[in-house]
């Protein structure tokens, strides 16, 4: 058993074993800025959907409940102000920089965005947060966040499905594929080592004070 198989094996037992509340405790999660992306979570409750151990009713119905929980959270972390959200935001693994990026994303498009941002990696983790500091109206967000965030889980969900439908096949390129994840994994140690060797660059070389 390759790779694949094996983390797509794991993923479908830690779903099925969660259940229906752990779909909506891990998209909470995904909803705020914890590291948890919806696409390894939603496709494996496709797979359960298609060999009938889930309900795809009840999927929709707490993957969308998770989706606007872990948004108004980080909502809320927002109306309470940038003090709060940089204070805690670290110990939810929080990326200032991403942070800046995304309302600066926000304040071009507006209210919209909380719509858009559901289809986009990183935006939609943080979204919520500067459409707190700017207090967008609450039932706008909701509404936006509600629709966007169903659409992305169910596409996920549809996606789950299809795979799990064609396994056979897909099976027969899993090797393929393999290389493809470790290639990614390599990728993603060679990143973190390179930005954790630059945040100890600037921490032992501090710019010079001004005079």
């Amino acid at each position: 058993m390759g790779i694949t198989e094996t983390l797509c094996n794991y993923n479908t037992q830690l779903i099925h074993s969660c259940s229906y509340f752990g779909v909506f405790i891990l998209m909470t999660l995904e909803s705020m800025v914890a590291p948890i992306p919806s696409e390894l979570v939603m496709p494996f409750a496709g797979f359960l959907i298609f060999t009938g151990q889930f309900n795809p009713w009840a999927v929709l119905v707490a993957s969308s409940l998770g989706s606007i929980t872990g948004s108004l959270l980080s909502y809320g972390m927002g109306v309470l102000g940038e003090p709060v959200v940089h204070r805690y935001g670290r110990y939810l693994l929080l990326n200032p920089h991403h942070l800046e990026w995304t309302g600066n994303f926000f304040q071009r498009h507006g209210g919209k965005t909380i719509f858009i941002a559901r289809f986009i990696p990183v935006v939609r983790h943080l979204i919520s947060i500067p459409a707190g500091l700017a207090r967008m109206p609450l039932i706008p967000f909701i509404i936006y966040t509600l629709v966007g965030a169903t659409m992305w889980n169910m596409f996920l969900v549809y996606c789950g499905v299809r795979l799990k439908e064609n396994w056979g096949i897909i099976q027969k390129y899993t090797h393929v594929l393999d290389m493809v994840v470790v290639l990614v994994l390599a990728a993603g140690l060679v990143y973190f080592i390179w930005k954790f060797r630059a945040a100890q660059g600037v921490k032992t070389n501090p710019s010079p004070k001004k005079p």
